[in-house]
Parts: structure tokens; C-alpha cells; sequence
């Protein structure tokens, strides 16, 4: 399927969707990239979102570049770094598939969960490998809906995802990104590539009520919700049923659910 150059972000910036997003860490979401850091280095973030991220890897490198598509959500990024105190950074309106950058910048470029949701993903790992220095990295990691897995096997959470690969390729996105960033990153002239995978796990009582209670959320009241609802994707009672499906799973005390990633590094 054709996809233009430009996306829709899917989940779009409700509160159940900041929550998830304000969840990740770099350790739990840039693991594989934190080994090739070093304190002389600076960043550009990609698609920074709220910044837990950002100011994580901020703590480790000399400077660090938020940029986001939109300047009100490059604002979630801000805020979330004069929070902490961050000094060693700079903010930019940027989209991913014309960087506003001269070449050779930085010594890291970095997208955590950003390439689903763009129109060419081949283009925009050409645009970061192009600002990257010689020599430097260019780091992405992305889930891959088609390999979530789940007990027990409720069927509204079979809906659920036949419902959101609908909506994001709807968007113009890819969801199950993870299994083709190596193959994006071939196509786009990168030589010397690292591709790994790792998971988040979903298990306790706890975490299955946040997992399963911030998506219960989410199918009701994210831009996910309004487009399916919008498209005849799926009609209210659908997506309250889908709502009641997750809730139903995280109170099951066998309820587990892991997500895969796809990661790379690339050398410049």
C-alpha cells in the first residue's frame, strides 16, 4: 500500500495516551541504544513526545535536541525538561522527513516509537543518517503490533488490534514497524546495521491495571477513538465493548500481554 509522505499520528496527545507515554524511560525504552553513549556526545531526539526520554538521555551526553512535528507538542517536551532541571538542551519544530539541520550535526540521532507513524520511513532514516556526523549513530526503536501477545485470548482484544492496524494504516503509518526497520534501513544506504528486539512485559496486578485501564481509556477518548468512529471503522458500542475487553483483561489474575520492538543502530 502506497503511504504519502506525511501521516496522521494516531494516538494524538489525550491524557491515557501522555500516561502511557510519560511511562517510558531509557531504560526501559532505549536500552540497546545507552551502551554507544558517551558524555562528549549530543543528540537529536525525534519525535520526543513528553521528553522522559529525552531527559534521561540529557543526564548522559553533553547536549540534547528535542524536536517534535508540531510546536505544541514539542511544549509537552519543554515543560517536561524545565521540570527536571534539564539545561543542556535546545527545542525544534521538526518533521522527520525534512530535518532542519545542517549535515554532519550530531553525533546520535535517535527515534523511539516514531517511524509507525510516518508517511515514508525510509526517507526519514535518510534524513537522519544525513544529519548524522561520519562515523556517528542513528538509533530507532518501534513496536510491532502483529506480535503482541496476549493471555487470555479475549476477543475484544483481537478486535482491538484488527481495529487499530485499520486506523494507523488508515493514517498513513505503519504498526508493525518493528519487523521492517532493518529492511527500511537497507533501503534507505545504511551498510553497518545492529538490529535487535526487545519486549516490555505486562504480568503483575499492578501493571495489568494500568496497562489494561490506560487503553480502556484510550479506545473511548484518543484520536484513535474519533477516527475509527469517524471512518465507520467502528461504531460507540464497538469501541465500549473493546473498553470492557481490556478491562476484563487486566482483572484476570493470569492477564499477560508482551509488546516486541524492533530496534537498530545504524552507523553514518
Amino acid at each position: 500500500m502506497d503511504r504519502p509522505a506525511t501521516a496522521v499520528y494516531t494516538h494524538g496527545h489525550h491524557e491515557s495516551v501522555l500516561r502511557s507515554h510519560r511511562w517510558r524511560t531509557a531504560g526501559n525504552s532505549a536500552a540497546y541504544l545507552l551502551p554507544h553513549l558517551k558524555p562528549h556526545m549530543t543528540v537529536l531526539d525525534v519525535g520526543s513526545g513528553p521528553g522522559t526520554i529525552t531527559a534521561d538521555l540529557a543526564g548522559l551526553v553533553a547536549h540534547v535536541t528535542a524536536a517534535e512535528v508540531t510546536a505544541e507538542a514539542l511544549e509537552l517536551s519543554r515543560a517536561e525538561l524545565a521540570a527536571r532541571g534539564v539545561r543542556n538542551a535546545d527545542f525544534a519544530v521538526a518533521d522527520a522527513h525534512d530535518l532542519p539541520f545542517p549535515d554532519d550535526t550530531f553525533c546520535v540521532v535517535h527515534a523511539h516509537q516514531v517511524l509507525q507513524h510516518v508517511g515514508d520511513p525510509v526517507r526519514a532514516l535518510r534524513e537522519m543518517r544525513r544529519v548524522a556526523k561520519p562515523g556517528g549513530y542513528v538509533a530507532a526503536r518501534d513496536s510491532d503490533y502483529a506480535a503482541f501477545a496476549w493471555w487470555p485470548r479475549l476477543p475484544e482484544l483481537d478486535e482491538w488490534l484488527a481495529l487499530y492496524q485499520r486506523v494507523a494504516r488508515g493514517n498513513g503509518g505503519e504498526p508493525d514497524a518493528g519487523r521492517r526497520l532493518l529492511s527500511w534501513a537497507r533501503a534507505a544506504g545504511f551498510e553497518d546495521v545492529t538490529p535487535t528486539s526487545s519486549t516490555w512485559c505486562f504480568a503483575t496486578p499492578d501493571d495489568r491495571a494500568w496497562w489494561g485501564g490506560m487503553w480502556a481509556e484510550r479506545i473511548l477518548g484518543s484520536d484513535m477513538a474519533r477516527k475509527a468512529l469517524a471512518t465507520g471503522a467502528a461504531t460507540e458500542a464497538d469501541l465500549r465493548r473493546i473498553s470492557d475487553g481490556w478491562r476484563a483483561w487486566a482483572a484476570a489474575e493470569d492477564g499477560w500481554l508482551s509488546v516486541l520492538h524492533g530496534e537498530i543502530i545504524c552507523r553514518a
